[in-house]
């Protein structure tokens, strides 16, 4: 049963309608080409409802896009895009973290490392995974793997989708801030190509542990922040209500990002969102993946290394004169 965003009340109403027609059309006989006719002009105004909503979502509307729980986490990506996948766990030192999964396989025929945050989609799996919050085991992990792909010379990719890292007394205890700095870190000091993508939710340290990569790819509407909205509006205005006004401030979509250098590039989602149509969305992430990994593979490790570093050099920096009036 699809699940519907409080915005889409207009779409859900229509296809109720397809859904109840179509119904009634099975049943009867000699009415059943007017009621085709009737069911192909419902499918036309929900499309155009959907792709008229979708064209001018606002920053909080895409934050609930993001989180919607139907679209494709790490384990779908895998599935489709992972061939000969053999799942590595643990950090060695303390146990292992279920909300970030990695290790080796074919994507798309090439051998590389994939990383990523799982939330799970069952409640179950939802706790499994704590919901795609890493423990400091997880960055660990994160840190373990990439170490291997340096190793045997396996490019990395990494799928981003976590509301941020997990925020309980065990794993600050445990060194969560220097676990996620030392991600961060080894991100930014492999010698072979990393190619990150904000698939849903990018929220915080958390998000930039596993994507300071050559390349971020975003989802045409996935988020990408230094906190939450909820979190930003109880520190500024000391209300949580108020998470729709910081989406807006903190410039935290795909467009926005892309515009102030923080992404490379948008890859656009089906009409109505990636979890509508997920085999469709992936086969876009793969293709833009591939596509990226192309362009990086001829560099020298070296070359990986400054590009790398230049990339994140680069978001914010301020030339002085610039943009001031005479």
């Amino acid at each position: 049963m699809r699940t519907y965003l409080d915005f889409e009340k207009s779409v859900a109403d229509v296809e109720a309608k397809i859904e109840e027609l179509a119904a009634l059309s099975e049943a009867s006989g000699s009415e059943a080409m007017a009621m085709g006719s009737e069911l192909s002009r419902l499918k036309v105004k929900a499309e155009k409802q959907l792709a008229d909503i979708y064209s001018k979502l606002d920053p909080w509307q895409k934050t609930q896009v993001a989180r919607h729980a139907d679209r494709p986490r790490f384990n779908d990506y895998v599935a489709s895009l992972v061939t000969d996948f053999v799942e590595l766990s643990g950090d060695r030192s303390f146990g292992e973290d279920a909300a970030i999964l990695g290790g080796t396989g074919k994507f798309l025929g090439r051998p590389v490392l994939v990383i990523g945050h799982e939330k799970g989609r069952t409640t179950a799996d939802r706790l499994k995974h704590n919901f795609g919050m890493a423990r400091p085991e997880g960055y660990r992990k994160a840190v373990r793997l990439m170490n291997l792909a340096d190793k045997f010379e396996l490019p990395v990719v990494s799928f981003v989708d976590t509301a941020g890292a997990y925020p309980g007394i065990g794993a600050e205890e445990r060194g969560q801030a220097e676990a996620i700095a030392r991600s961060t870190e080894r991100c930014l000091t492999l010698g072979v190509p990393m190619v990150a993508l904000i698939a849903g939710e990018g929220g915080s340290g958390g998000a930039i542990a596993i994507a300071a990569a050559n390349k971020v790819l975003m989802l045409e509407h996935s988020i990408y922040s230094v906190i939450s909205p909820e979190g930003a509006a109880s520190i500024l205005w000391k209300d949580a209500a108020r998470a729709k006004d910081a989406a807006t401030a903190m410039k935290i979509t795909a467009q926005d990002l892309l515009e102030l250098n923080v992404v490379d590039a948008i890859i656009q989602e089906p009409t109505g969102g990636a979890h509508r149509e997920p085999a469709a969305a992936i086969a876009s992430v793969g293709a833009a993946i591939a596509a990226a990994l192309d362009e990086l593979t001829p560099l020298s490790g070296n070359d990986l290394r400054k590009q790398r570093r230049e990339r994140f050099f680069a978001i914010g920096r301020f030339e002085e004169g610039a943009g001031l009036s005479a």
